[in-house]
């Protein structure tokens, strides 16, 4: 019990940092290319995360464990970060989120097939409410549709499931942030070639804000949100702590209110409390 209660702790403390991720991630392409912001993010993440493995004196992954650590680079480290950033030049982050509300199911997916779960037939029920709440919301007051922008997010969200499957596996063996560090540093020498030939022209136009979007999805986005969350999904079960996923959109649009000052309606309150209802659903039958 202690132990799926601190994979669920664990969990939650992921999702509370990668809400941040779409908003800083629309701020970030106002300053920077896409595939640029893809590959310095993951760069600058790489470099924190070989600096801990060096300093920890971490064994490097076994010759069995690259396949798996190429399909976590292939879809948090490359997949998702590019394919979201690429939507989010057509669509705003609020309807984005009608595709961050569909990831859990994406992760349980992924969970079953990678991760020989077997959630029982309730959990699905519960999976799909939250699932269907979070697109009824956004979709209410997202707006902003754009096919340019959708079909990259589909595929963003099938990558960063898988990723984060396979990721939850391997950090039972090797530790979640080592999965992520390792991950990075795999991912590295591609990344950093590709950043070398996207460098912005003009660095003086780029603003403040594009500056902290980038630092942000770097650092925390990239790095220390995974720590706990690889943690989560390999203690408390993929399945299960994959739904807390379903608590993001809400937690980045109160964020927004909290920094940009925008207004909070009581739909989203009511959503979010039928949201935390499915969560609690999905623990306990998952």
């Amino acid at each position: 019990m202690q132990r799926a209660t601190d994979g669920w702790g664990s969990g939650l403390l992921g999702v509370i940092i990668f809400s941040g991720s779409l908003p800083a991630t629309r701020v970030a392409v106002g300053g920077f290319s896409p595939v640029f912001l893809t590959s310095a993010r993951a760069v600058i993440a790489a470099l924190l995360g070989a600096a801990l493995l060096l300093l920890l004196r971490q064994k490097r992954p076994a010759r069995a464990d690259l396949l798996p650590l190429a399909v976590v680079a292939l879809g948090v480290v490359v997949g998702f970060p590019l394919l979201t950033a690429l939507a989010l030049q057509h669509v705003t982050s609020a309807h984005s989120m009608v595709f961050i509300g569909l990831l859990p199911l994406a992760t349980a997916l992924f969970g079953v097939i990678r991760g020989g779960e077997r959630p029982k037939p309730a959990f699905w029920l519960f999976s799909m409410a939250g699932a269907a709440l979070v697109a009824g919301f956004a979709l209410a007051g997202g707006g902003g549709a754009s096919h340019a922008g959708d079909l990259p997010m589909v595929a963003a969200i099938l990558l960063c499931g898988l990723g984060y499957a396979e990721g939850a596996r391997l950090s039972r063996r090797l530790g979640g942030w080592q999965v992520i560090s390792w991950a990075l540093v795999l991912a590295l020498p591609v990344m950093a070639v590709i950043a070398l030939f996207t460098l912005p022209q003009a660095w003086g136009d780029i603003g403040a804000p594009a500056w902290l979007g980038l630092a942000y999805v770097s650092v925390f986005s990239m790095l220390v949100g995974f720590v706990f969350w690889y943690r989560g999904l390999a203690l408390g079960g993929i399945a299960g702590v994959g739904q807390l996923q379903l608590l993001q959109p809400f937690l980045g649009l109160a964020l927004a209110a909290l920094v940009l000052g925008e207004p909070v309606a009581w739909t989203m309150i009511a959503a979010t409390a039928g949201v935390v209802l499915c969560v609690a659903g999905t623990r306990r039958f998952a």
